[in-house]
């Protein structure tokens, strides 16, 4: 095994161990993610509801209460992702910087934050697939967990982003919080009058909530709701490994080799500089 690779194992390990410490998150994903479910299967009635595939002009008249609860799974694994993800950045920013400066691969740190993210996002998703399951039966389950981890993945690379770049907890927090309501607000079509414009195309979890309901609710492939949601994840976690790596780059100045002439010779005059 190669100086890279072990170092990468290395600062996974310590990163899911950090998560794994972390209660509150563990709270959110074990108590936030069903209750939310179950909060939006109650207070949602069955109606039908037509929803617009965009890229395929499908439109599917899916039952109002199974749409509320996709469009809540989807706030859910978004917000606790990002949470996650912003609070390890911004926690171990201190010693991030100083294990750059003492020499730890910068690539190694960068790809580890990476690798808790996928296996955060594929737990979450997983268990919010699983509530949903409890609820009704989806047409396609795994896209649709497929489509979950997409959205978890691109707001867990926003937190990395905003972790290395904001100043104080609290900023984060509320830009996450507000980022995921309005995004989640505006594409419901239960919610909102806008969820038909043609703003939706640009929020963070557009490409989700496409293949999301195209796999719960018709037997069709959402690939292009996959390839916008690729995309989305792709310019945020470029965005999140620029940020740290401008934050654990290190600010020290190179040292000056200075000459000192030593003492010199019966007859022979100092070096002159």
């Amino acid at each position: 095994m190669s100086n890279g690779i072990r170092l990468f194992l290395i600062a996974t390990r310590y990163g899911l161990i950090e998560h794994a410490r972390n209660r509150f998150a563990m709270v959110l994903v074990t108590a936030f993610v069903p209750i939310l479910i179950t909060l939006a299967r109650v207070a949602i009635t069955d109606i039908e509801v037509p929803f617009r595939l965009r890229d395929t002009g499908l439109v599917l008249h899916a039952n109002g209460n199974q749409l509320a609860q996709l469009s809540a799974a989807i706030m859910g694994v978004t917000l606790i992702i990002g949470f996650m993800m912003f609070a390890a950045t911004f926690s171990s920013g201190a010693f991030d910087r100083r294990l750059s400066m003492a020499g730890y691969p910068r690539v190694a740190l960068g790809l580890a934050k990476i690798a808790c993210l996928v296996v955060a996002a594929l737990v979450v998703c997983a268990y919010a697939t699983a509530i949903i399951c409890c609820y009704w039966s989806p047409r396609q389950p795994v896209l649709l967990a497929a489509a979950l981890f997409g959205a978890a993945m691109t707001y867990g690379a926003l937190g990395v982003a905003l972790g290395a770049l904001l100043r104080r907890e609290v900023e984060g927090m509320f830009a996450i919080a507000m980022i995921s309501c309005f995004d989640m607000a505006v594409q419901n079509p239960i919610a909102s009058a806008g969820a038909d414009s043609e703003l939706v195309r640009w929020l963070p979890s557009y490409g989700a909530m496409q293949a999301s309901t195209a796999a719960g609710f018709s037997d069709t492939t959402p690939l292009a709701g996959f390839a916008v949601q690729l995309a989305w994840f792709t310019a945020s976690t470029l965005v999140g490994l620029l940020a740290f790596h401008l934050r654990t780059r290190s600010t020290l100045q190179p040292l000056v080799r200075i000459r000192i002439p030593g003492p010199t010779r019966t007859g022979q005059q100092p070096a002159k500089h």
